[in-house]
C-alpha cells in the first residue's frame, strides 16, 4: 500500500483524489456524515496587500484550492494585510483562534524565535530547490512543526519568491563606504547583517514601503524581485537597481494553520489543506520565474532603470557577517540551533550536488548561447 506521505508528496494529485472521492458538499450547518467534510467557513489572514500580484495572489490561490479540493465545504475567506488584523498581527490572531489560517513570511515572525527565519530565507541560505529539499525531506518540516507548535500553530510551505534582487537604491553603491549610515528596509536576520556593516535597516511591511521611499524616510528598499518590484513602482523614486540579492536566494512562504483547529479535522480535510500548500508552492515558483524575466525586460527597456552589480568588497563584507550573525543566531536556544545545523546540513549536501549540476551546465549554456 502506498503510504499516506508518499501520496501527500503528489502535491494536489493526492490531495484532489481525497477530495473527489467521496461527497464533500455537507449543507452549511448540517452535520457531516461518514465520507463528507464537515462545512465551515475558515478565515485566512496575510501580510499582503489586496490582490499584489503573486504574494497576495498567492494567499488567494492556497484559499481557493482548500476550497475547491473540498467540494467547497471548506470555504475560505481571504483578508489582506489591515482589514481583519494588520500585516505583522496575523501570527497572533491565528495563534490565539481570532483567524484560522495566516499566509506569511516566516521570518516576519523572529520577534517570537529567531529560528523562524530559517523556513522562508536567511542571508547566504538556501535557494529554492534547497529550501524545498530540506523542508520536504531533510527535516525541516518536523522542526517547524515542533517550532511552530508552541505556538499553538501548525505550519506549510505555500509559495516561493525565488531569487531575490539587492534592492533598490536612490545613489549608487561603488563601496562599501557607501553602505554606512545608509536607511534601508530590510527585515529579518538580513536586516542585523546590514547593521553590521554600518547602514540601518528599517522594518516595513509591502504596503508602506512606497511612501517610505519617496518621503526620504528610507535611502533604499529591497522587496522581492522584478516582477512585485515593477508592480509598486519602486522605479520611480530610486533609479539604480542592485543585483544579486544576499538576504533571500529562495524566500519560502508559510501558511499557519490554527493548531487546535488543525488537531479537530479529520484526515481528509487535513490531507486537502496539505494539497492545496504544496500545488500553491509548486505553481509559485514557475509563475515568479516567468514574471521576474519578463518584467525585468519592461524596467530596463520601457522604464530606463539601471541595472547594477553590488561591489565585490560589499558582498565580501556582507558574506562575513552573515555567518557571523548566523552562527550568533543559532546559540539563542536549544531548538534555534538544532534548526540551524539541520539546516546547514541540507545546504552543504545541496552545494555538493549543485557544483557539479547546475552550476557548471549554467555556465556553460551562457557561454554557447551568450544573448
Amino acid at each position: 500500500m502506498i503510504k499516506r506521505r508518499q501520496l501527500l508528496k503528489g502535491g494536489a494529485i493526492g490531495a484532489a483524489g481525497l477530495a473527489a472521492g467521496c461527497e464533500c458538499g455537507a449543507p452549511v450547518g448540517g452535520a457531516a456524515v461518514p465520507g463528507s467534510i464537515e462545512s465551515r467557513e475558515l478565515k485566512m489572514v496575510t501580510t499582503w496587500p489586496q490582490d499584489f500580484p503573486g504574494l497576495g495572489t498567492m494567499a488567494e490561490r492556497t484559499a481557493q484550492f482548500i476550497t475547491e479540493m473540498s467540494g467547497g465545504a471548506l470555504r475560505v475567506r481571504v483578508f489582506a494585510a489591515g482589514e481583519l488584523v494588520g500585516a505583522f498581527e496575523s501570527f497572533d490572531a491565528v495563534s490565539n483562534g481570532a483567524a484560522d489560517i495566516y499566509h506569511g513570511a516566516e521570518y516576519y515572525w523572529v520577534g517570537k524565535s529567531p529560528a523562524f527565519a530559517f523556513f522562508t530565507a536567511v542571508p547566504f541560505g538556501m535557494t529554492a530547490n534547497e529550501i524545498m529539499a530540506w523542508t520536504e525531506f531533510g527535516g525541516g518540516q518536523e522542526l517547524w512543526d515542533e517550532l511552530s507548535a508552541r505556538f499553538n500553530i501548525k505550519p506549510f510551505a505555500a509559495g516561493n519568491t525565488g531569487h531575490q534582487m539587492g534592492g533598490w537604491f536612490k545613489r549608487e553603491i561603488n563601496s562599501l563606504e557607501d553602505m554606512r549610515g545608509l536607511k534601508v528596509r530590510m527585515p529579518g536576520l538580513g536586516g542585523e547583517v546590514l547593521r553590521r556593516i554600518g547602514a540601518s535597516a528599517v522594518a516595513l511591511s509591502g504596503g508602506e514601503i512606497y511612501q517610505a521611499l519617496q518621503s526620504g524616510a528610507i535611502d533604499g528598499t529591497e522587496w522581492v524581485g522584478p516582477w512585485n518590484d515593477l508592480a509598486f513602482g519602486f522605479y520611480r523614486e530610486a533609479k539604480y537597481y542592485y543585483w544579486p540579492g544576499f538576504h533571500e536566494p529562495g524566500a519560502q512562504l508559510g501558511v499557519g494553520v490554527n493548531l487546535d483547529l488543525w488537531n479537530g479535522l479529520t484526515l481528509q480535510e487535513k490531507s486537502i489543506i496539505e494539497g492545496a500548500c504544496h500545488r500553491a508552492n509548486h505553481l509559485s515558483i514557475a509563475e515568479y520565474i516567468h514574471h521576474n524575466a519578463t518584467a525585468l525586460d519592461q524596467l530596463i527597456n520601457d522604464h530606463g532603470v539601471e541595472l547594477r552589480q553590488m561591489p565585490d568588497d560589499v558582498m565580501a563584507a556582507l558574506a562575513r557577517e552573515s555567518k557571523n550573525v548566523l552562527e550568533e543566531t543559532a546559540q539563542t536556544d536549544d531548538i534555534t540551533g538544532r534548526i540551524f545545523e539541520s539546516f546547514k546540513a541540507s545546504m552543504a549536501r545541496s552545494q555538493v550536488w549543485s557544483g557539479i549540476s547546475d552550476e557548471p551546465y549554467m555556465k556553460i549554456r551562457r557561454e554557447i548561447f551568450s544573448l
